[in-house]
């Protein structure tokens, strides 16, 4: 029984590490390509790596009863689609066929992320004074986490162009520096850990997207 235990308790992690890796690693291969094109971009492997990463982590995050993990992993998957969807456009991809597939399957991870969130919550709750504060501290890099996509969603909807505003970066290490918070409380390391890698990320972005660094970078 003791060995059943850890064998679960081993494929729960390293489901949760495979996750992490496409989920966090996503802003490195964008940092990567930003250095080498010498401006902040985000290129099409981010957002398949986006959609991967959260289907991986989602479980992990159900599994050890993490209601901020379950809400903030699934729910920008609408983001990550539409983007996909302008992408495709520009490229001439976006066949009918796809265009209601990723619609569709955009929909359905949402509902069921909501029903098994609610679940996880109810779970995990816990009527404290704790309980309520550090709720809230989630909720609060939650609703960075949040605002940054629906920036740069609103933003690509207007450009009609999958493209990324500074303030995404900025609304970025705002949110960072809340979930580190929770998720170092929570002793949950694999996000924890994830979650201050991008840190680094965020702020070189600002650099890279800075006016005078496209100027130069014209010239």
């Amino acid at each position: 029984m003791s060995n059943l235990g850890t064998l679960q308790y081993d494929v729960w992690t390293m489901l949760g590490i495979a996750g992490g890796i496409l989920f966090f690693g996503r802003f490195y291969v964008q940092w990567i390509v930003s250095e080498i094109r010498k401006e902040s971009v985000i290129p099409v492997s981010f957002w398949y790596m986006s959609i991967a990463g959260c289907l991986l982590l989602f479980p992990y995050a159900f599994n050890r009863i993490s209601p901020g993990g379950t809400f903030g992993l699934c729910f920008n998957m609408v983001v990550y689609g539409r983007n996909l969807v302008h992408i495709w456009r520009e490229r001439g991809q976006l066949t009918p066929a796809r265009n209601v597939g990723i619609h569709v399957f955009m929909g359905a991870v949402s509902g069921v992320a909501a029903v098994l969130t609610a679940v996880t919550w109810h779970r995990g709750y816990g009527n404290t004074a704790d309980f309520w504060f550090w709720s809230l501290l989630w909720a609060a890099g939650q609703g960075m986490f949040f605002l940054r996509f629906l920036i740069q969603w609103l933003w690509t909807e207007y450009q009609q162009r999958s493209t990324v505003p500074r303030a995404f970066w900025h609304v970025s290490i705002i949110g960072t520096c809340f979930h580190l918070a929770y998720f170092t409380h929570r002793l949950d390391w694999i996000l924890a850990v994830g979650t201050l890698a991008d840190a680094f990320i965020y702020i070189r972005n600002l650099y890279l997207s800075k006016p005078f660094v496209a100027a130069n970078r014209a010239r």
